[in-house]
């Protein structure tokens, strides 16, 4: 049983959309087959619900039929590419009637001899993000079964409630309280470091995106620290977000959110079903704290919320925040999650599958980060990208958080041990001193000093000979625009590498736009 309103089934968010790719020969008659295939196996993807408006709450039965694939002749049909993308976007948009129709539909389109796409939609009720990569490894293996002509033997799943673990009331009252008591007095709101724009209802919801990722020096600093502290790249995440909004702004107790796959338990590993919850923990920054006190911090709270992962939240909710608006987070309007979905997905040899990106996306946090550590070539780069409701908050302020984050993983890659909230060291030098070619030059050589930790450095030699990397390149780019004043850019260091052009760079260089925080 799931205890939801009505109008929380209809919201685009309870809604998984899923766009593949394929490049490559495909057989869409058997691709349709091993969809039909898997959405018949599984008794939630077969569900009918029943909304008992008197005892609120929703009834399902698992005995209905599966919905039937559909399949699309793109290129026969002599669609454009924005007819297809008018298709994707009306699959991955249609509400379910979940009282007659199955919560899952899916159809296979032909693009051309060697590109197929895969729409899949899975109402929420049902699915989450583990079982959208189980759902996808199920179709291959019925794929590549159907293929080769062999009669595919799949083990029949069992039922999701089956494998739901029952409470007493008094077992989960214990655990809300000991969740309630952790978490009272932290604020239910995040103040962002966003203009935030005037907006209506469902027009919030609608998403933006933008990334960044940290070269592979500076990953494996991060990391080597994060790993001195127990933590996971999640947790760094955390601590790089909460680390920046507290630089950037006033607020120093912060509640985040994160998503938690709920199959603790061995039998729900192969178990398509919504099984996943919302956990928050809170992060506290105190005046003196360290980034390895930040990190150890976060951890700490981590494990805590992980250990309560299984504490509902709405009953949380109502203890914290009991005038929470129903549309928007109970608790928190910051989700970080770690991002493991699968890039490519091999349906069969010469056959591959990326994942397209969907338009319209839609968000219900107001800032939802992602972290993501790649490796290619033994090499890793911790990415980060930010989904933000774009009818919302500005473009321009959220690539410029983007850049805070980065400086802050730049900090805390180099000094650990430095202070996060510390001020610069580096003196602001006085608009009179930047006339004199004297003082310019001292402003440069003390900037220089601070970042390298040494002295020995000559004018007309390269930073990077005098023992600067890519990384404290980023803290050059920081520490010489604060204690400068003017704007200062890191190609433009790229061209001036010296201390002596560097010193007549500034000197030409606009006045820099005031931030507010600390920074």
């Amino acid at each position: 049983m799931w205890v939801l309103d009505r109008d929380a089934l209809l919201r685009p968010t309870q809604l998984v959309p899923t766009a593949v790719e394929f490049t490559g020969p495909v057989d869409h008659e058997v691709l349709v087959s091993s969809v039909r295939q898997a959405f018949a196996r599984h008794p939630s993807l077969r569900a009918r619900f029943r909304l008992d408006i008197k005892r609120r709450r929703v009834e399902y039965r698992t005995d209905g039929p599966p919905a039937e694939p559909g399949l699309r002749d793109a290129a026969a049909e002599g669609w454009s590419e924005d007819d297809v993308d008018r298709r994707v976007r009306t699959l991955s948009a249609a509400p379910f009637d979940l009282g007659q129709d199955a919560p899952a539909r899916a159809e296979v389109i032909r693009l051309g001899p060697e590109r197929t796409l895969l729409v899949l939609n899975v109402h929420h009720i049902v699915f989450d993000g583990v079982s959208r990569g189980l759902l996808l490894d199920e179709i291959r293996s019925l794929y590549r079964a159907g293929v080769d002509g062999a009669e595919p033997e799949p083990s029949d799943p069992p039922h999701p409630a089956s494998v739901v673990a029952q409470r007493t009331p008094e077992e989960i009252a214990e655990q809300v309280a000991d969740v309630v008591g952790r978490l009272r007095g932290a604020p239910p709101e995040v103040r962002l470091p966003f203009t935030r724009a005037r907006h209506d209802g469902e027009e919030a919801l609608l998403g933006a995106t933008l990334a960044t990722a940290l070269d592979e020096e500076t990953t494996e600093k991060v990391m080597a620290v994060a790993a001195q502290e127990g933590c996971t790249p999640f947790m760094v995440g955390v601590a790089l977000l909460t680390g920046t909004l507290a630089r950037t702004g006033p607020q120093r107790d912060f509640l985040i959110a994160f998503a938690w796959p709920g199959r603790d338990d061995p039998a729900t590993a192969d178990v398509i079903g919504m099984f996943m919850t919302t956990v928050v923990l809170r992060v506290t920054l105190h005046a003196g704290d360290t980034w390895r006190n930040l990190l150890s911090g976060v951890r700490v709270s981590g494990m805590e919320a992980f250990v309560d992962s299984d504490v509902p939240l709405d009953a949380v909710s109502a203890a914290l925040n009991p005038d929470r608006n129903a549309l928007w987070p109970p608790l928190s309007p910051v989700l970080v999650n770690l991002d493991e979905a699968p890039r490519s997905l091999e349906l069969a040899p010469g056959v591959t599958g990326r994942l397209r990106p969907l338009d319209p996306m839609f968000i219900k946090y107001d800032l939802a980060m992602f972290v993501r550590l790649e490796a290619t070539a033994g090499r890793r780069r911790l990415a980060l990208s930010l989904d933000y409701p774009g009818n919302v908050f500005g473009r321009t302020d959220v690539s410029r958080f983007l850049d805070d984050l980065r400086h802050s993983a730049a900090d805390l890659a180099t000094f650990p041990e430095n202070p996060v909230l510390e001020e610069s060291a580096t003196p602001a030098a006085a608009p009179a001193d930047l006339d004199d070619p004297a003082g310019r030059l001292a402003l440069v050589r003390s900037v220089w000093s601070e970042i390298l930790g040494t002295d020995e450095f000559a004018d007309d030699v390269s930073f990077f000979e005098s023992g600067g990397d890519s990384l404290l390149l980023v803290l050059l780019v920081e520490r010489l625009g604060q204690a400068s004043g003017r704007e200062v850019r890191t190609m433009d260091l790229f061209r001036s590498p010296t201390v002596g052009g560097q010193a007549e760079l500034i000197a030409g260089a606009p006045a820099a736009e005031p931030t507010g925080g600390n920074r």
